[in-house]
């Protein structure tokens, strides 16, 4: 992946003024309504998490697609699944598919201890460059690996956010949450004709259960894409 956006004083205000029309433009008229989300979606740099060609467009209300089929999720989208997850201070809040890590430093800026689970090596380290600087050390931590085994060596975890569509919550995932734990994340149509759902799980009583809760189409995470079946 090419390298991050680093910004001159005159582009910076420009990109503040756009980060702002961004939350009272496209966020608050959503339904967006966490005040320590809106303050860390206000603050944080989206530029600095895209290549340079596609920086001017870091705060329009559109999916922005890097090669290789991962992106930024649109930011009302985004911020509406992070306001799903109900973050509180202190939560452990696990992020798969992290790509480079925008979200996850929202959650982090918004009181959580995060994990950024990101399975390319090039993306995960374009993360790393991005939130340099952005979140304290201990709030914030980046790893690589599969993204359907989740990061078991620091669940249970109060909250997981499935960074993009996915055709089923996997039950690898869901196992990782602590008790009242919450999974966001948006589930496939089933069938065509239908509309991608952002679904809210919970684990209770030991059990998951999985509710639909606002269309939001998204681009879909292909390290969850089903197998091909064979053609006859």
């Amino acid at each position: 992946m090419q390298g991050l956006v680093a910004m001159r004083g005159d582009v910076m205000q420009d990109m503040a003024e756009a980060r702002r029309r961004m939350v009272d433009g496209q966020l608050r008229p959503n339904r967006v309504t966490d005040g320590r989300l809106l303050a860390a979606m206000g603050e944080i740099p989206r530029e600095r998490f895209m290549p340079p060609h596609l920086a001017a467009r870091a705060y329009t209300d559109e999916d922005i697609r890097f090669a290789g089929g991962r992106g930024l999720i649109q930011p009302m989208c985004i911020a509406r699944l992070l306001q799903l997850l109900a973050i509180r201070d202190g939560d452990r809040v696990l992020v798969v598919g992290a790509g480079t890590g925008y979200a996850a430093a929202v959650a982090a800026h918004s009181g959580a201890r995060v994990i950024a689970l990101e399975g390319d090596a090039d993306l995960v380290a374009a993360a790393r460059k991005a939130v340099a600087g952005l979140a304290a050390p201990d709030s914030l931590r980046i790893v690589e690996g599969p993204l359907g085994a989740g990061f078991p060596t620091a669940a249970p975890y109060d909250g997981i956010l499935i960074e993009g569509e996915v055709p089923e919550v996997p039950a690898t995932l869901a196992g990782q949450l602590a008790e009242g734990g919450r999974l966001v994340t948006v589930l496939a149509p089933a069938t065509r004709g239908q509309a991608a759902r952002a679904v809210l799980g919970r684990r209770m009583g030991g059990s998951f259960s999985v509710a639909p809760v606002f269309d939001c189409a998204t681009l879909a995470l292909p390290a969850f894409a089903p197998s091909p079946g064979f053609v006859f």
